[in-house]
């Protein structure tokens, strides 16, 4: 190893922990750099990061001060920083800038890492970035924020190869190395017709292995995958995953090649939509911390609202049991067990049927087959559940009766969580509403008032008292 290399990898060591997160000491080393005034100083420390670690640099220091850091490390801070930036701290520091200064970052990039620069942006601050733009960077961004959001166009790449398919690998070969306007960063050369069509693929080391004097219509392959331009991101992303994609072709609706996705990008997607699925089941919005207050709490007091009434309607089932209640003390010490079990029941078998939903797992053919799978389960989860409830709960009391009733409340609510788990998200779904967003609303009140119900009214019944 050079001495370069050394100092460089001990740079590293004393920015950055163990799993390769930047240390406290050095953000505040950097931040005590920028409250003396002393760029020089700050830029020294931050120039040894990787564009990615810089990103989170500005993430990890105060909001407040970013704008100063920007200001001390301002030529450090090109397009792939900005790329790699999370979305808020992003769009406050271009609001921060110039025009220009946004467009001459955007022309640095990707079209589709410079989409998601702009297309955040204001209207009128749109235009005068746009305005700032060459001709072909500027007709490319337009082409792409025409595009619904989050759609196959916004994410696509119009940098790409294609050629002919009547051209030999040596054709191609000095093709190559013949333009250098040509991108750098691809995996696979497209072969399209004289419409632009794609009549297949065909990857740089197949190519570096192949005779000059070969035809690309012989050695390209034929079956690929081709991704409609305004095709939903996540669709594409288990396009990708389904078929062990490293890039795929998009087509316009009339089947022209208009760009190009690579797996880079599908990663992205595939953490994004995980955790947006996630924080949907919960109502806690996008779940950003440099997210603003505000938008946090409009997000999530909305789902703290409807829940309030639907623990409204659960206190609503007890009341009808006030009697019961108040003959025998124990049932209220009893009944947050019920809906509490039933709760997280219905919690594990909601999150399989949204995640299988999201994953094209769960679909209209295997509907049913998967109600009765999770019929079977929560039958088999109750009866555990319920032996053991029940024993317990004689034991301590001294009161067979009391087990009893426990154990067959216990048994019918978490039936009823396994059916409400896998019916609301699948209702949701065909209703085409997205059964990460309110599923958990729904599955909570049903546990809840099906809970007290069922213990509360087995009690009434049995005519159980202290």
């Amino acid at each position: 190893m050079s001495e370069t290399e050394l100092d460089q990898h001990e740079a590293e060591a004393n920015q950055l922990d163990e799993d390769d997160r930047l240390k406290p000491a050095f953000v505040s080393a950097v931040l005590a750099a920028v409250d003396a005034d002393d760029a020089e100083g700050a830029r020294a420390l931050v120039e040894p990061l990787h564009p990615a670690d810089i990103a989170d640099l500005f993430e990890l220091v105060p909001a407040d001060q970013r704008a100063r850091l920007a200001t001390a490390i301002a030529d450090l801070l090109d397009g792939e920083v900005f790329a790699e930036m999370n979305d808020y701290v992003r769009e406050a520091l271009i609001d921060a800038l110039e025009p220009h200064q946004v467009a001459t970052i955007a022309a640095e990039l990707d079209t589709d890492d410079a989409v998601a620069i702009i297309e955040d942006m204001e209207e009128s601050d749109q235009r005068a970035v746009l305005r700032a733009l060459d001709p072909d960077d500027r007709a490319a961004i337009e082409e792409a924020l025409s595009y619904p959001e989050e759609s196959a166009g916004r994410l696509m790449q119009r940098e790409l190869i294609a050629v002919p398919e009547h051209w030999t690998v040596g054709d191609v070969l000095d093709y190559l190395r013949g333009n250098d306007d040509l991108t750098t960063d691809f995996w696979e050369i497209f072969v399209v017709d004289p419409a632009h069509k794609p009549l297949g693929t065909c990857q740089l080391s197949w190519i570096m292995r192949t005779p000059r004097i070969v035809s690309m219509a012989d050695v390209m392959k034929r079956e690929q995958t081709l991704i409609p331009v305004e095709m939903d991101q996540e669709e594409v992303a288990l396009r990708f995953q389904k078929y062990a994609l490293i890039s795929a072709a998009v087509v316009d609706p009339a089947g022209r090649l208009v760009g190009m996705i690579t797996v880079d990008d599908i990663v992205h997607i595939i953490s994004q939509e995980a955790g947006e699925d996630i924080l949907r089941l919960s109502g806690a919005g996008e779940g950003d911390i440099n997210e603003p207050v505000v938008e946090s709490y409009k997000t999530r007091v909305r789902w703290l609202i409807a829940n309030l009434f639907t623990a409204l309607l659960a206190s609503s089932i007890i009341a009808l049991f006030e009697g019961t209640i108040a003959r025998m003390v124990a049932l209220a010490t009893l009944m947050p067990i019920v809906a509490g079990v039933g709760g997280n029941a219905g919690t594990q078998t909601m999150a399989v049927t949204v995640r299988a939903i999201a994953t094209n797992q769960l679909t209209d053919s295997n509907t049913w087959r998967t109600i009765r799978r999770e019929i079977r389960v929560a039958l088999l989860n109750g009866a555990t559940i319920a032996v053991i409830i029940g024993i317990g709960v004689t034991l301590v009391f001294r009161n067979p009766q009391l087990g009893a009733v426990i154990a067959a409340a216990m048994m019918t609510n978490i039936l009823v969580a396994g059916l409400a788990g896998v019916l609301v998200p699948v209702t949701l779904d065909r209703m085409r509403t997205d059964p990460a967003v309110s599923s958990s609303i729904f599955v909570t009140m049903t546990t809840d008032s099906m809970g007290f119900f069922a213990f509360l009214g087995l009690a009434a019944l049995t005519g159980l008292t202290g």
